[in-house]
C-alpha cells in the first residue's frame, strides 16, 4: 500500500488515501498522510459534505487508538471545523473540554474526579464555552457550574 502524503494525490483518490492512513497509522509518515487527507477532504466538502463526513468517520475508525488518531481528532477539531457531522461536533466538544481542564489546572482550581467527569462528558460546545468563560475568573468549579440566569446557563 503506497504512502499518500501529497494533498493533490490524496484529492485524486480519497478512498485509497483513507486506506493508506489506516494501514500506515503507526508509521512515522502517518502525520503527512493525515494532513494530505484533511486538505483533500476540505476540498471535497465544498461539493459533497455527506461523502466527506463518511470519509472522516471511516478514517477515525481505521486509526483506532494510535497517536495518529489523536492527530486526526485535532485536525478535525481545528482544520476542518466547517464540518457539522456528529463526529466533528463531538471532537470539537472534546477539545473544548480539554482546554477547560488545562485552564483550570493552570489557574490552580481544584477539580474533583466527579467534576472532571462532568466536564469530559459534556458534549455541548455552548455549555463548555460558558464554563470556559466562567473559568477565566472562577476560584472553584462550583462557580463554573453555577446557573446565573444566562441563556443556556442551566447545565447538567
Amino acid at each position: 500500500m503506497p504512502v499518500i502524503d501529497s494533498p493533490d494525490e490524496a484529492a485524486r483518490d480519497i478512498p485509497l488515501t483513507v486506506l493508506s492512513a489506516a494501514l500506515h497509522r503507526r508509521d512515522p509518515g502517518a502525520d503527512a498522510i493525515l494532513n494530505a487527507l484533511a486538505k483533500a477532504l476540505k476540498g471535497l466538502s465544498a461539493d459533497d459534505e455527506n461523502t466527506a463526513t463518511t470519509f472522516i468517520e471511516l478514517t477515525e475508525q481505521g486509526l483506532g487508538t494510535t497517536r495518529a488518531a489523536d492527530l486526526w481528532r485535532h485536525l478535525m477539531a481545528v482544520d476542518l471545523s466547517f464540518f457539522q457531522s456528529q463526529t466533528a461536533q463531538q471532537l470539537r466538544a472534546e477539545g473544548r473540554a480539554e482546554d477547560l481542564l488545562v485552564l483550570l489546572g493552570h489557574r490552580g482550581v481544584e477539580v474533583s474526579e466527579a467534576d472532571h467527569e462532568r466536564i469530559v462528558d459534556c458534549g455541548d460546545p455552548d455549555v463548555l464555552g460558558l464554563w470556559f468563560r466562567r473559568a477565566l475568573t472562577a476560584t472553584s468549579t462550583a462557580e463554573i457550574f453555577a446557573s446565573d440566569g444566562e441563556a443556556g446557563a442551566e447545565v447538567g
